[in-house]
């Protein structure tokens, strides 16, 4: 009896925060970057990020499989990605790639920019016409896209730590990052979506 107490009472002194996230894509909420109907939120991997809840959430056929809290920019800056350098983690559908080799732990590729940013891009005089065509032909052949734009890039779902400290990546814990990619095809190629 007393090893019980012991175990409570030490367990009620530390506070567990536990991640919520929609039990299913049906409960996410909807917004201008994506409509409840479009078809990759029933894809076999979509991974859905909710920036200001602070979590991540892996779908499988529309239904959660696993949850975990992430870390963003410090200081907080909200909104989507306008510029390099503006601290800003993007929002709307992008694809993924393995990033073998990164400085940060088991890293995974976001391809941004993508279409709507590089027209975005083009049209507020970020990038020129070859920029904004070689994200075109990237997006296309589902390839990492052009990093090195005004735009910004080399944004990336990597460990360290679920707190915000990154530049506009989105960070989670060593072994949640470890979780995920084991839960995800090898070749770590799905659809995200990240919303506000």
């Amino acid at each position: 009896m007393l090893l019980a107490f012991t175990i409570a009472a030490s367990c009620a002194a530390q506070e567990v925060v536990v991640p919520e996230c929609p039990a299913s894509v049906d409960a996410l909420p909807v917004g201008p970057t994506h409509e409840a109907t479009d078809p990759r939120l029933r894809g076999e991997h979509v991974v859905v990020v909710l920036k200001e809840r602070r979590v991540l959430g892996h779908y499988a056929n529309g239904a959660l499989q696993r949850c975990a809290r992430v870390g963003l920019a410090s200081g907080h800056p909200s909104g989507h990605k306008q510029r390099q350098g503006d601290l800003r983690t993007p929002e709307g559908w992008y694809r993924t790639s393995d990033k073998p080799t990164s400085r940060w732990y088991h890293a995974i590729a976001i391809h941004y920019p993508g279409l709507d940013d590089a027209e975005r891009g083009l049209r507020d005089g970020l990038i020129d016409q070859a920029q904004h065509d070689a994200i075109v032909a990237a997006v296309r052949a589902d390839t990492k896209p052009p990093q090195a734009t005004r735009l910004g890039g080399e944004i990336l779902f990597h460990g360290g730590g679920a707190s915000d400290w990154t530049l506009g990546c989105i960070a989670l814990e060593d072994a949640a990052i470890d979780e995920l990619r084991a839960g995800l095809p090898k070749d770590l190629r799905f659809w995200t979506l990240i919303l506000p």
